[in-house]
């Protein structure tokens, strides 16, 4: 049966400190608590994605051991189906950790781990799967490689969120139907100083995608939808932030969601926005990620 999204990216374990401020180098801070959790771009997005109702899959690695098995039961748990991802024998399941300060900013460094091993030819495995959704979703936390295979192999919507921020060969943006960046991960895609306003993220956005369709998330500041021959503004909802962890994905996982049922790009960017909002009121990446019930009544306040 044909899914409504694939996703193809990270999983990681994540290690969240909470912090009264972000330690300067060669500093050590005392933290205000800790926990684990399931975590990485892509298993991220698919969470998001199926709590959303949409059929989701999911193309990944994990290592052979404890964290690798939870993790695919908790995606598992989650309605995704896990069939397209695999165990390294040799590389452990991906690690994050997170630092959070109290303003809820906060700074990630990942090891990659078993999602380093992911290749053109694992991803050919499950060439039918990719083939079929409605909507593929990619990160850059697996080789950039595997994700090119699984371009070439969509043929529907092919959606990429070029996060972490890195150089993306010309190849694959020629495949890219919906660019999914932030203002940093935008800049540095185009070459140029980070964007400040609207006007300076539609050349950039266009000098990036002059064809397709250019979501940049803004944060605080909403996003700005950036298409051939228009571009559209959009706030963002007020909420009380308490860990921005998560939020970026959640964002694309709504948009694909949208997509896929056949939502116009402003419907979608409206469900997305919403259901980022609700994300960051949780501790956790996965925590918040909200049902689709809960983003109607979001909407509807």
């Amino acid at each position: 049966m044909a899914l409504d999204v694939v996703v193809i990216g990270s999983i990681n374990q994540d290690v969240s400190v909470m912090s009264p401020r972000l330690p300067r180098p060669g500093e050590t801070v005392l933290g205000t608590g800790h926990f684990l959790g399931p975590g990485g771009k892509g298993a991220n997005q698919a969470v998001a994605a199926a709590r959303l109702g949409a059929s989701t899959g999911f193309v990944g690695r994990v290592g052979d051991d404890d964290w690798g098995r939870n993790m695919t039961e908790g995606l598992d748990s989650e309605s995704v189906d896990v069939s397209a991802l695999s165990t390294d024998p040799e590389r452990p399941t991906g690690l994050a950790v997170i630092t959070i300060d109290a303003q809820a900013e906060n700074t990630i460094v990942a090891s990659p781990g078993a999602n380093g091993s992911l290749t053109p030819s694992l991803v050919r495995e499950h060439a039918s799967l990719i083939a079929e959704a409605k909507v593929v979703l990619a990160q850059l936390e697996v080789p950039t490689e595997a994700i090119l295979e699984a371009a070439s192999l969509s043929s529907g919507v092919f959606c990429l969120n070029p996060a972490p921020a890195a150089a993306i060969p010309k190849v694959l943006l020629e495949r890219v139907d919906v660019l999914i960046p932030n203002r940093s991960e935008l800049s540095l895609l185009a070459g140029r100083e980070e964007t400040v306003d609207t006007t300076e993220v539609t050349e950039a956005a266009r000098a990036v995608l002059p064809d397709g369709v250019t979501v940049v998330t803004l944060g605080g500041d909403g996003a700005v939808v950036v298409e051939a021959d228009r571009v559209s503004e959009y706030e963002a909802h007020e909420v009380e932030a308490i860990d921005p962890t998560g939020a970026g994905d959640t964002f694309c996982a709504a948009l694909a969601v949208g997509l896929s049922r056949g939502d116009t790009i402003a419907e979608a960017v409206s469900l997305a926005s919403a259901a980022a909002a609700i994300a960051v009121t949780a501790q956790g990446a996965q925590a918040g990620m909200p049902s689709m019930d809960e983003v109607e009544a979001f909407l509807e306040r």
